[in-house]
């Protein structure tokens, strides 16, 4: 199409594709999309049992593409089996539902030293396996927003990462774009939750994304039809957060967004997905992008 990707004009937009390692489809169609050249950054869940071996495939790809994918850690909390023990957190051996683990963090009863060992040992499993520290840290379910669990993600990277090579997942979106787009009940719960996470971790010296996008009711449109809203305006160094991916049975077995993975990948796999870049006048971030992207 002719699109110059290093024309002042383009704005570089972070797509980010969660969920790597959900499922072996799910990360099989991740993977397609960064090599179509249709995503630029997916966030691996470390504690599912596909990790290791998605992770080998994902460690080639990302060689092979250079600098055009950024892989980062999707921090979880719900739903799945811990890594770790959790005796209080997880007594079955099963993460707790995210609104179980909201209603905790509100009322100040999570038991962060288990959750400092758990995540701790995510991250551990992510640069055992995929060779290096990620590139980001982000949340499954937005759980690195919450109360408690925010200051134990601040401390991965006082003791562990590096704030000038890894940055961290802002999933707050402008009150006016919502009010614009409408439907948006979750990004407003999860923006009153996430409330003071990006001036304390600016205030630490780590990166967040210039803005975000993402949420919406995949029961009322596809993802294809509620783009071009979520994207107009957005700025230099925003995130658009996507799940695509293809559906398989260990899918079925761990989460209940399925069909629309499917819908999201379709899209993306399409022509229309880098027109409407084109027309939004949007690029794909690279790698290191957000490092150079001009404070707001």
């Amino acid at each position: 199409m002719g699109m110059n990707l290093n024309s002042p004009s383009f704005r570089r937009l972070i797509v980010c594709a969660d969920d790597y390692a959900l499922s072996p489809a799910v990360s099989l169609g991740i993977r397609q999309l960064a090599e179509q050249g249709r995503i630029s950054a997916t966030g691996a869940m470390t504690c599912m049992p596909s990790w290791a071996a998605e992770a080998l495939s994902l460690a080639e790809l990302s060689r092979s593409l250079d600098d055009r994918l950024e892989v980062g850690l999707h921090l979880t909390l719900t739903d799945q089996e811990p890594l770790t023990e959790m005796s209080v957190l997880a007594p079955e051996g099963r993460m707790p539902t995210v609104g179980t683990l909201i209603k905790a963090a509100v009322v100040g009863m999570l038991p962060l030293s288990e959750i400092a060992l758990e995540l701790n040992a995510q991250l551990t499993a992510f640069e055992a396996r995929f060779g290096r520290l990620p590139d980001f840290i982000d949340g499954h379910q937005h759980v690195h927003l919450l109360p408690g669990i925010r200051q134990v993600v601040f401390g991965l990277f006082h003791h562990r990462l590096d704030p000038a090579q890894c940055w961290l997942r802002d999933c707050s979106e402008r009150p006016l774009t919502l009010l614009r787009r409408g439907g948006a009940v979750k990004a407003a719960v999860v923006m009153t939750l996430a409330k003071g996470f990006t001036k304390t971790a600016r205030a630490r010296g780590i990166t967040v994304n210039r803005g975000f996008t993402g949420f919406y009711d995949p029961a009322s449109a596809p993802l294809g039809d509620r783009l071009a809203s979520m994207l107009r305006g957005v700025r230099d160094g925003s995130l658009l957060m996507i799940h695509p991916g293809h559906v398989d049975a260990t899918l079925e077995a761990v989460d209940s967004l399925t069909g629309p993975r499917q819908v999201e990948w379709d899209f993306l796999s399409s022509d229309a997905w880098p027109k409407l870049l084109e027309q939004q006048g949007l690029t794909l971030a690279r790698k290191g992008d957000l490092f150079s992207s001009p404070s707001p």
